[in-house]
């Protein structure tokens, strides 16, 4: 894990890597409780007879239950030890460019690509790819906007 001792130390960490995360098993009670959660109970998530007949010959997770994942998979990747708080922002764009079958693994591969001065803080944007196993191609690339408070 990357410990950054102040924002200071983090913003001159911009353009290169924070890491990756570990890998993060996506089981069906994951997807089902995020349907209910969310309301979005398509049967290509959580009707495992139904989705046997489709392209994918199983379930599969909704792309932004792929995306709330970032926020585990990056305190797994790095911290900063003067931040007080932290709060997601936002996106500036999101692409799911492949389905995540239930019980594969994904993970996250992150780059620091810019921050930006705030009152008492930063607002940083994140390039955030992840990564799903046995595939070239991931599973979803997102640029992930925080703010951190000292």
């Amino acid at each position: 894990m990357l410990t950054f001792d102040t924002l200071a130390a983090f913003r001159a960490h911009v353009g290169q890597s924070l890491g990756t995360s570990e890998w993060v098993t996506i089981t069906q009670d994951m997807v089902n409780d995020f349907a209910k959660a969310t309301g979005d109970d398509q049967w290509i998530h959580v009707n495992a007879e139904m989705a046997k007949l489709s392209p994918f010959k199983t379930t599969i997770a909704h792309g932004f239950l792929t995306l709330s994942l970032a926020p585990k998979c990056m305190y797994g990747m790095y911290r900063v030890k003067s931040v007080k708080m932290g709060l997601n922002y936002g996106t500036n764009k999101v692409r799911f460019t492949s389905p995540v079958p239930t019980g594969s693994r994904v993970r996250m591969h992150a780059v620091l690509k810019e921050v930006e001065d705030q009152a008492n803080g930063i607002k940083s944007v994140v390039e955030a790819v992840f990564e799903l196993e046995g595939s070239a191609k991931p599973a979803c690339v997102a640029e992930l906007i925080t703010l951190m408070f000292e």
